[in-house]
């Protein structure tokens, strides 16, 4: 998994290293990998027009060693700089190495762009320097910054907006709240992000992981605590499936109990039955109406209609005014695991002790949990994610372009391997009946969520090709994706 940690986390960890090490080695190791980063993004660094906003931070420093080091390379590198405290070292050395400085602080001098030898923008001020690059490197505020970017450093972002240059930011966007991935003002909008020694939680979690663009990961050497937030990837799916040995049978693979559809809502059995299918259980029992059980069992015979023994549940799809909320209740309260979708989610009280549920609830059924508004919820991805664990005791997967999957005890995933095709009718239930299918199958609730949740993402993209999916196509390809990732 790639991992995330928190503000206090990573200053913590720069700290212990830069106390073991000569002053400076450390930024000249994040200048480096920015450097190269760029030149790879450029493609040649000879004559290449870049420049560089800076702000106070340690990030700005960082920009402008990566720029000292550009412009010996033949590229013509313009500083402007949004802060009289901008790094003063780093400032000279660019100026040294050729670059020209000026300022966009009113009042303020060049900050010795006087002594540049290089062809100079001055005739037109930064403003013409910027609209004339090829990129834009945004070392504004660091990882210590709050959301939000001053007046000055807004005007300046925008003249690269407005022209169309891209923008590499340096560690994090400036203006986005690190630790949450909320943007709640003006931010910058990066065609890709250099972050140094680990990831951000920004830079997994919606809306400022869509502001960070593709994250490039700098090693610095910092030796870290277990992460805040982690990202799943193929490697840790793979370890996580249930595959079945040579011993298995049908009920070892395990067996799912599913109830879904209603006569309002009957594709929505059959919809979470095709996601159930395609996963790892050996049996599926589908308990419903009569005239919903014959239209499931009519798409796959293979199914058994009726209750009986499973080893865990899958409730909620489709289910309408049909839902039995005292009985699901009952299921929460045995010791079988039980994934509750859709309707089944108003079963759920916060009466807590409910370790072995996995809820799966869209932005707006969590609003509707939490009793707050449906824009909070999107503004604020990890929080209502995280908040609803721990007030409900179970693991809460909340789908979404980035799936935040949280559970009681504080640990978080993202899967972000979804295609924007997948926001359509029935989806949810797929994933449904898939995560319900590896909860029987004996993962537990994190990990369920985690594979259901990334092979979801999997199948729709193989469904899709870029181009509009149905949720029985999603289903229909969920074998291919787990064979492709087993390998």
């Amino acid at each position: 998994m790639r991992h995330a940690h928190t503000v206090d986390q990573v200053r913590t960890a720069e700290a212990a290293l830069m106390s073991r090490l000569p002053e400076g080695t450390l930024m000249q190791r994040a200048a480096t990998g920015l450097a190269v980063a760029i030149s790879n993004f450029l493609g040649s660094t000879y004559g290449a027009r870049v420049v560089l906003l800076i702000g106070s931070g340690d990030n700005g420093g960082d920009a402008l060693y990566a720029g000292t080091q550009l412009a010996r390379r033949g590229a013509q590198v313009t500083a402007v700089l949004l802060s009289d405290k901008a790094h003063p070292e780093g400032v000279a050395a660019l100026a040294a190495a050729g670059g020209w400085i000026t300022s966009a602080v009113e009042g303020s001098s060049s900050g010795g762009g006087d002594r540049s030898p290089s062809p100079s923008p001055a005739e037109g001020g930064w403003a013409a320097a910027i609209a004339a690059a090829d990129l834009v490197v945004d070392g504004i505020v660091g990882i210590g910054g709050r959301p939000g970017l001053r007046a000055d450093a807004l005007a300046v972002v925008r003249v690269a907006v407005d022209n169309g240059v891209p923008v590499v930011a340096v560690d994090v966007p400036s203006g986005v709240d690190v630790d949450s991935g909320e943007t709640p003002a003006e931010h910058v909008t990066a065609a890709f992000t250099v972050t140094f020694g680990t990831h951000k939680i920004c830079h997994f979690i919606d809306p400022a992981a869509t502001a960070c663009g593709p994250v490039h990961l700098v090693d610095i050497g910092l030796e870290l605590p277990p992460p805040a937030v982690s990202a799943v990837q193929d490697a840790d799916v793979r370890e996580l499936y249930p595959v079945p040995s040579g011993e298995s049978d049908k009920y070892s693979r395990g067996v799912l109990g599913l109830m879904a559809g209603s006569k309002q809502y009957p594709g929505a059995a059959v919809i979470a039955t095709s996601g159930a299918l395609a996963g790892p259980i050996g049996m599926l029992r589908y308990v419903g109406p009569d005239a919903v059980a014959t239209a499931v069992r009519a798409a796959h015979p293979e199914i058994v209609a009726g209750e009986g023994r499973v080893q865990a549940w899958a409730i909620g799809s489709g289910l309408g005014d049909e839902l039995d909320i005292a009985k699901v209740r009952d299921l929460l309260n045995s010791e079988i695991p039980v994934l509750l979708d859709a309707d089944g989610l108003k079963a759920l009280d916060d009466s807590g002790d409910h370790i072995d549920v996995l809820a799966t609830p869209h932005a707006g059924e969590l609003a509707r949990l939490l009793g707050v508004d449906r824009s909070k919820v999107e503004a604020e991805r990890l929080k209502h994610a995280r908040l609803a664990a721990e007030r409900y005791d179970v693991t809460v997967l909340l789908k979404g372009a980035t799936t935040v999957i949280a559970a009681p005890d504080g640990q978080v995933r993202v899967s972000s391997n979804a295609t924007p095709w997948l926001a359509t009718a029935g989806a949810g239930d797929v994933l449904a009946g898939l995560c319900g299918s590896l909860l029987a199958a004996g993962l537990n609730p994190l990990d369920a969520a985690t594979v259901g949740a990334y092979l979801h993402g999997a199948a729709a993209h193989l469904a899709s090709s870029n181009g509009p999916l149905t949720a029985l196509q999603v289903a229909q390809n969920l074998p291919e994706a787990t064979r492709l990732l087993l390998g």
